[in-house]
């Protein structure tokens, strides 16, 4: 899917990180209203994703789906948003508090193990909103629903997202391991670092394309009742 349309999805993966790069820019809360931004954003490739998948061309305006599917929806998105940075400030707060870094803004003197407990903090939080902004959207669910749904599903298939993170990891170190050694044998250290970085915003919008499939394969939308009608009589 990605092939199909890889300029304009490459394009507004860059578009995202450069919103998010401009907003963080904000003195004071940039980091937070950053963290805003998350669901949205994510929704709004996701549904570019599935506009590449159905052959078409997703225009920019893709990225604002949140805020483009009626009055309801686009609440609830805005109520979804808050939530992803407020549970990561308190999963990182816990995280160096458990660690033994001691409140947060102090020094850590030991910041590797308050990293890994940081990220194991916010592995329920990557649970629930993995799909918790598209069931709002696609679905018209409510936040407090769609952020159970999402955890739910994520937890039915965590062999599957096991298999979809790992195989994901294994292709980020394959390309980056030979990306490595071409660019050591052509040019030094200084060019594979240069090819890297490229390469490695490339195979993450790629990656970041793929997490819509791995929502339409968890859901499925119950028929209209016409439809079911229909169906039905048939």
């Amino acid at each position: 899917t990605f092939l199909r349309q890889p300029l304009a999805l490459a394009g507004l993966f860059f578009l995202y990180l450069a919103a998010v790069l401009v907003v963080t820019q904000v003195p004071l809360v940039g980091s937070v209203l950053a963290g805003l931004l998350v669901p949205a954003a994510t929704l709004g490739l996701m549904a570019a994703t599935a506009e590449a998948s159905k052959g078409r061309f997703p225009m920019p305006t893709v990225l604002v789906s949140a805020f483009r599917a009626g009055r309801q929806r686009m609440v609830s998105s805005l109520t979804v948003g808050p939530l992803y940075p407020a549970g990561s400030v308190i999963a990182t707060g816990l995280g160096q508090l458990l660690a033994g870094g001691g409140p947060p803004g102090t020094i850590d003197t030991e910041p590797g193990a308050s990293l890994l407990v940081t990220l194991l903090l916010h592995t329920p939080l990557f649970l629930m909103f993995w799909h918790a902004p598209a069931l709002v959207h696609w679905h018209g669910i409510t936040p407090a629903k769609s952020l159970f749904f999402s955890t739910v599903a994520c937890w039915r298939n965590l062999g599957a997202l096991l298999v979809f993170g790992l195989g994901w990891m294994g292709i980020f170190l394959g390309i980056g391991t030979l990306l490595g050694v071409i660019g050591g044998l052509a040019g030094g250290t200084g060019f594979a670092r240069a090819a890297m970085m490229p390469a490695a915003l490339l195979m993450a919008a790629m990656f970041t394309s793929s997490i819509y499939f791995s929502f339409r394969d968890s859901f499925t939308a119950d028929p209209a009742p016409d439809a079911a009608a229909d169906g039905a009589s048939s």
